[in-house]
C-alpha cells in the first residue's frame, strides 16, 4: 500500500513539475528516499482536498494515514504534519503549492478520491 501511494504521489509530482526523463530512476524506497518540496506540496494538497472527498466516518482513518505518510516522508522532523503545515504557509513555498493544487484539480475528482482512499487505508 505504501509503495502505491508514494508511486502515485510521485508520479503526479514528477509529471506535474516536468522533471526530465531520468527522474523515473529515482529510488523511492523508504531508506533512500529524498523527498522534494514538490512531493511535499502534493502530499499537503491531499490534506486540503480529501476531507471533502471522503465520508465523515473515514476522517479519523484518513487523519491516521496522512500522519503516517507525512512522518515517513519527513522522518527526521519531530512533528512532521505541523512542519508541513508551516512550510505550506511560507511565501517561497507558495508557487510550488499553487502548482500542486492546480495539478490536483487537473487530475480530477475520481483520481483524487482514489488517492484519498489509499491514504485512508494507509495506517491500517
Amino acid at each position: 500500500m505504501k509503495n502505491s501511494i508514494i508511486k502515485t504521489l510521485s508520479a503526479l509530482a514528477l509529471a506535474a513539475f516536468a522533471f526530465t526523463a531520468h527522474a523515473e530512476n529515482i529510488d523511492l524506497s523508504a531508506s533512500a528516499q529524498q523527498v522534494s518540496k514538490h512531493e511535499l506540496a502534493a502530499i499537503y494538497v491531499f490534506s486540503e482536498i480529501c476531507p471533502d472527498l471522503i465520508s465523515n466516518k473515514e476522517q479519523a482513518s484518513f487523519d491516521k494515514g496522512y500522519a503516517q505518510l507525512v512522518k515517513e516522508n519527513m522522518p527526521s522532523v519531530k512533528n512532521p504534519a505541523s512542519a508541513l503545515k508551516t512550510l505550506a504557509a511560507e511565501k517561497n513555498f507558495a508557487p510550488i503549492l499553487k502548482e500542486a493544487r492546480n495539478d490536483a484539480a487537473n487530475a480530477g475528482k475520481a483520481k483524487n478520491q482514489e488517492i484519498c482512499k489509499e491514504i485512508t487505508a494507509y495506517a491500517k
